[in-house]
């Protein structure tokens, strides 16, 4: 398993400098971690540091309540897009589907999933504010969609992913729909949990500790041997 390719490399703290933004994405570079995940101000600036590299980056749209208008989150991610991101993660409306209003949840997600033309789309659905219900009517509703993937958290809730919340989701996810967990991922008994789970992305601001146990682990493995 290539731990590293689960990753999505993040720091979406409101007080994220350039300099910030910097070291992440050597760290990425570093480990080659599948994308950096960024604030949308910095995604120019992220594109720059990783030309000519592998690694995608990501950026936020509605982030993290979910709340503005669905008009707003078409125009964040066209103007994402524009500026070089190639993986959007989209905040649904949660007012709207514990109003049980799915038609405006799936607008938005069609809405947002057209504007980007192709580019990766994955749906925070923020499962600490979600009924078991509510989190399988999400993962129905992303099936419906054909989204990329279905994200658990915004690491800015009451909580972040559970193994609970997972295997609820990959019990009724259909094949084509990825599962991403984020928020209170921190060691590598979580990431190794999560991936047995059903995941096959990981949001983390803990990626580098992650990696430095994974690589120590792997060494005490063979002298073992």
């Amino acid at each position: 398993m290539e731990l590293n390719k689960y990753i999505d490399h993040t720091n979406l703290k409101a007080y994220a400098t350039k300099k910030d933004i910097k070291k992440l994405c050597e760290e990425a570079i570093k480990y080659k971690f599948a994308s950096v995940c960024v604030n949308p101000c910095y995604v120019e600036l992220a594109v720059s540091l990783l030309k000519n590299t592998n690694i995608n980056v990501c950026t936020v749209i509605g982030f993290p309540l979910g709340m503005n208008n669905v008009r707003t989150k078409e125009y964040e991610a066209i103007v994402a897009i524009e500026d070089g991101a190639r993986e959007i993660d989209m905040v649904i409306n949660i007012g709207a589907l514990k109003d049980k209003d799915y038609d405006y949840i799936k607008e938005e997600i069609e809405s947002v999933r057209d504007a980007i033309d192709g580019h990766v789309l994955k749906i925070i659905i923020e499962t600490c504010y979600l009924t078991d219900e509510e989190i399988i009517k999400m993962t129905e509703i992303c099936n419906e969609t054909f989204v990329n993937f279905i994200k658990t958290s915004t690491g800015f809730g009451s909580r972040g992913a559970s193994v609970h919340d997972i295997e609820l989701i990959n019990n009724h996810k259909n094949e084509l729909l990825e599962i991403k967990a984020s928020g209170g991922i921190k060691d590598l008994k979580t990431v190794e949990a999560m991936i047995t789970a059903g995941v096959t992305r990981l949001g983390t601001s803990s990626s580098v500790e992650i990696m430095t146990e994974e690589i120590e682990h792997n060494c005490c493995e063979k002298e073992s041997e």
